[in-house]
């Protein structure tokens, strides 16, 4: 029950591999999420700030 891609006698895409390769198919997705944990990293630092001084 070996997959085709993997019976060619290439290695086995390595994890990071297939991430990278799924960043690129979807960037606009990717790219909408790094946004988004920016916002969210930038908010909570900023709010720990503020309530922290």
């Amino acid at each position: 029950m070996s997959n085709s891609s993997t019976s060619s006698g290439e290695p086995k895409p390595t994890y990071v591999k297939l991430a990278m390769r799924n960043m690129v198919q979807k960037r606009l997705t990717s790219l909408k999420h790094f946004a988004l944990t920016t916002v969210g990293l930038l908010a909570v630092f900023i709010g720990l700030a503020y309530l922290t001084r």
